[in-house]
């Protein structure tokens, strides 16, 4: 494999890619040496670092997202490393399926990750998914008249809980709605599926079998916190779901519900590494839609790691600057197409109660509203301010930890 890539050597003590670099081409696999990585924002319970060696890679989110780098890489010894391009990564699965396959699965395992400790900073009750759950979602959407979507939380609540403690309850609701106990079986051997409005995809804590290429339609993925369901997302053409439970083996972290009549490719385990060695394209497509979520998800945790309310407006905007690939420098403008209140409901704040933080971001002559969007007129200036609160996080969390020792 060395042979058709290039490769890089890099003393011990050398940094080989920093936290915060932009143009990010390529991620590395590591062929001899150690490296450890390390983070600018570490969040509760997270390793402060991670050390590794032959075989592991590092930096793909940036160079598959095309974002900064999450992350930054010391070498521990002198290092052998096979530098990989972002547009060679269907010929490495070409020439080397079991590590495209480990990068996937590494993905699943990172993203749920992410999304777990995110869920649990943001909404202190949740959760974690397990198909014993299935019942008290069935039954909200019992409550809420939704008896079709009911129905298939309750069949699924008997498939996967046979002996569970409300197998009476989930046949009693669904003899009162005369639905069978059953839900309709699913040709897994067929790939190509299709799906009427308002039909159910999967329920959140149902164990997952296959990912979804949407070919057609809209799907609504929503998920359940604090007894209300809270929309995450729309889906269109072209958009990748359900890739965790696939990947990782475990149940669904949100309920996909079909928002307008849809075809797709279902893809199963059973199909899965035949599906990446004959379709290197659809793969690059998949580890490309993970990177993306990757980078967003360790934004939205570093953003949850500043306490100062002011710092995580200007995080949360410099994010939304650098998901769209907009050009930071000096003097640079950028028009956020989002109004003031978009901008506090984006980071969990109270449109009214915390208008105040708003004002605050107003004050600085780089930032304006103009006809009600958010325009920032310096976006180095911007660039800056989140660096400063960040590194007030890192020396708080420093002093931290020296005082409790």
């Amino acid at each position: 494999m060395s042979g058709v890539f290039q490769m890089a050597n890099y003393n011990g003590g050398s940094y080989v890619v920093i936290e915060g670099k932009r143009e990010a081409q390529n991620f590395f696999i590591i062929m001899k040496g150690k490296l450890r990585t390390q983070k600018e924002m570490q969040y509760a319970g997270e390793e402060a670092s991670q050390v590794l060696g032959p075989g592991d890679f590092f930096g793909v989110e940036s160079a598959m997202s095309g974002h900064s780098r999450i992350e930054t890489v010391v070498a521990l010894s002198d290092c052998s490393l096979i530098v990989v391009n972002h547009d060679q990564f269907g010929l490495l699965i070409q020439k080397n399926t079991p590590v495209a396959m480990k990068i996937i699965r590494s993905f699943s395992v990172k993203l749920r990750s992410f999304d777990n400790t995110i869920t649990r900073l943001s909404f202190r009750n949740a959760v974690e998914e397990d198909p014993q759950h299935l019942f008290e979602v069935a039954e909200f959407w019992f409550n809420q008249k939704r008896f079709n979507h009911a129905a298939y939380g309750f069949q699924k609540y008997l498939q996967w809980c046979p002996t569970g403690e409300k197998v009476s309850q989930a046949k009693m609701r669904l003899q009162n709605m005369n639905k069978p106990m059953v839900a309709p079986a699913v040709p897994e051997s067929n790939i190509n599926r299709t799906f009427k409005e308002d039909e159910m995809v999967f329920a959140e804590n149902e164990p997952g079998r296959e990912l979804y290429i949407i070919q057609s339609g809209r799907v609504k993925i929503t998920k359940m916190v604090n007894g209300q369901e809270v929309m995450l997302a729309v889906l269109q053409p072209g958009d990748i779901f359900g890739e965790m439970a696939l990947l990782d083996n475990k149940p669904r972290s949100a309920s996909a519900i079909i928002a307008e009549d849809a075809t797709m490719l279902a893809i199963n385990k059973t199909n899965f590494e035949g599906m990446v060695k004959a379709q290197p394209q659809l793969a690059t497509r998949l580890i490309t839609i993970l990177s993306e979520r990757i980078w967003m998800a360790y934004r939205q945790l570093s953003n949850l790691m500043i306490t100062d309310p002011l710092g995580r407006l200007f995080d949360t905007l410099l994010t939304l600057a650098e998901k769209n690939h907009v050009k930071i420098g000096p003097k640079a403008s950028h028009n956020f197409d989002i109004g003031g209140k978009d901008l506090l409901k984006m980071v969990g704040f109270d449109e009214k109660k915390d208008e105040r933080y708003l004002m605050d971001l107003l004050k600085n002559r780089w930032m304006r509203l103009d006809e009600g969007k958010l325009i920032c007129l310096d976006l180095q200036e911007l660039e800056k301010q989140v660096a400063f609160h960040k590194k007030k996080v890192s020396m708080d969390r420093k002093r931290e930890k020296a005082a409790a020792r």
